[in-house]
Formats: C-alpha cells, structure tokens, sequence
C-alpha cells in the first residue's frame, strides 16, 4: 500500500518501505512472533539507512514497531528520527483488554477476519490463499496480544497521532494517551473512515507529512 505514496509526498522526501519476513517475496520466510525478537532484526538493518534525516510511519501493528524501534535506537545511542507518525493504535501503556485471538479455531478466526475487514473478501473467499495467509496473520496477532509495555522516559521527538472517526476498534480515548510518550510537540488528527482510513483518507494524511517536511526545509 506504501508504494503508491510516493507519488503524492514532496520530492524531498524518500518513502522506504520495510517488508518483514512472511509478506511478499518473503513468504516462505517464517514471521515474526514476538516483537522484541523483531525489532531486535529490524534496528541492525535499518541502520546503515539513518545517514540522513528520517521519520517513520506505522499504522496499527506498525505503529507499535516503530514505537518501540526508536526506543531500541535511543538505548544503543544511535541516530533518531525527527519525527514519529503513528496510525490506528492504542498508546503503548493502555492494557489490552481484548481476547486473544491469535489461536482461535480456524472458522473463528476467519470470523474475526470479516470483523475487522482488513483483509479482502475475495482472499477470504480463496481457501488455498487463506491458508497461506493464516499463519502470517496469527503471527501479526501474536506479535500484538503477546506485547508487554515497558516503563522508559518519554521519546524527545515529535508524535502525530492518525485515528479515524469511525475506527470502532481503536477511538479517540485510546490515542490521546500517546501523548505522554513524548517531550516534544504532539498532534492528534482524525481523518475519515474505520480502522483502514489510511486508505479512504490517504491524501489527507500525506498532506499533513508534507506540511510537517515543508515547515522544516
């Protein structure tokens, strides 16, 4: 979804996109379970990327990545991003009250699926796609329901916060809290849509990341 952003951000700004194991030509790459186990891979990699200014944006299980890279960044002293863009997630210190799902019976966790509507009806509808599918999107729910938030002084770069005004799963209440996690500025903008605004809405948010690059050119 990322690769299509490209055309509407400023020139001046790269989009990069990270492609953990198990999606796209990784498929056959087992996914990650846990995220410190990822983000422990992730931040080596990156890092011969941070020889420039950079920021990172992360929708929902994204948004907990990135949270917790710049964190990682931070303890091992290394560059940090000027900017954090987070999207359709609860702040980090909230207690998940939810089920687990990540090991619901198959026709249940089909059903959470649909619920969620993340995923296509026509892939829902293709038992031999879905079942590739399957253990990469238990692996995202593991990843996700498994997190232990751990305390640490707040983050010294800005937060944008995304939600959308008609996400059900993540509301207002449960973002306004990612303002603790930093010192610096911090906005809250809610755009159009359920819990995939960052497709119904995306040029609004693209215009936001452009306003926030410009005004620091």
């Amino acid at each position: 979804m990322f690769r299509l952003w490209q055309s509407e951000l400023l020139r001046e700004i790269q989009l990069a996109s990270v492609q953990p194991p198990g999606r796209g030509d990784r498929l056959s790459e087992p996914a990650f379970k846990h995220l410190p186990e990822m983000v422990q891979e992730l931040g080596p990699a990156l890092l011969p990327f941070f020889n420039k200014p950079f920021a990172f944006f992360g929708h929902s299980m994204g948004a907990l990545i990135l949270f917790e890279l710049t964190r990682w960044l931070r303890r091992a002293e290394k560059p940090m991003p000027t900017h954090l863009y987070v999207s359709g997630r609860p702040a980090p210190q909230l207690p998940d009250d939810e089920p687990p799902n990540r090991d619901l019976p198959e026709p249940q966790f089909i059903a959470r699926l649909q619920e969620l509507q993340g995923t296509p009806q026509e892939v829902l509808d293709h038992p031999e796609l879905m079942q590739l599918m399957i253990p990469l999107l238990r692996a995202d729910f593991s990843v996700c329901e498994t997190y232990e938030y751990q305390d640490e002084a707040p983050l010294n770069c800005p937060i944008t916060v995304f939600g959308g005004l008609g996400d059900i799963e993540v509301p207002r209440e449960e973002l306004e809290p990612w303002r603790v996690q930093t010192t610096s500025s911090f906005s809250l903008k809610m755009l159009a849509g359920d819990h995939f605004f960052v497709h119904s809405a995306k040029t609004d948010l693209i215009r936001v990341i452009n306003r926030d690059v410009a005004s620091n050119l």
